[in-house]
């Protein structure tokens, strides 16, 4: 699909789903740095987002209901919870973003979830890594605002 009918998905596509009664995109954003964290919730919001923040690996997985089978039953019927998409970054305390990844791919309950890593460094073959464990793209930091509507419509397109 070329960049113009993307465009234009987005722009129609995205306001149809909330007439047909589809939810909001949702997105969890993981990042320890509260500035790269502000930054990226600031974009998708500005990119019509419902955006939800954690500070660390362990958070979002608490979020997404992971080891705790009823938390999660309620977060896949309720759909403020439901989340749409994981952007998370790569290099974070206790848990990496590549870890979560991992984590998140291995659970029956959350693998069609899709991950996206972002990361400061260009390393290749980290990057590589990432996308063979199962990450639906890979971001440098930091963030710009093209990136997230590449990143929205590239998801409109999976989901359609």
């Amino acid at each position: 699909m070329n960049s113009g009918s993307c465009s234009s998905l987005m722009d129609v596509g995205y306001d149809h789903q909330h007439h047909d009664g589809h939810e909001q995109l949702h997105v969890l954003a993981v990042d320890d740095n509260l500035i790269d964290r502000k930054l990226v919730e600031k974009l998708l919001k500005i990119s019509s987002c419902k955006v939800t923040t954690a500070e660390n690996a362990i958070r979002a997985l608490e979020y997404l209901g992971f080891g705790d089978q009823n938390q999660h039953m309620d977060a896949l019927t309720n759909n403020d919870l439901k989340v749409n998409l994981i952007i998370t970054d790569y290099c974070m305390p206790g848990m990496t973003g590549f870890e979560l990844l991992k984590k998140v791919k291995e659970s029956s309950n959350l693998k069609e979830i899709p991950v996206v890593i972002m990361s400061s460094e260009n390393i290749p073959t980290r990057i590589n890594k990432c996308l063979a464990s199962g990450a639906q793209m890979f971001m440098q930091k930091p963030l710009k605002l093209s990136d997230v509507e590449k990143l929205k419509c590239h998801l409109m397109n999976c989901r359609s």
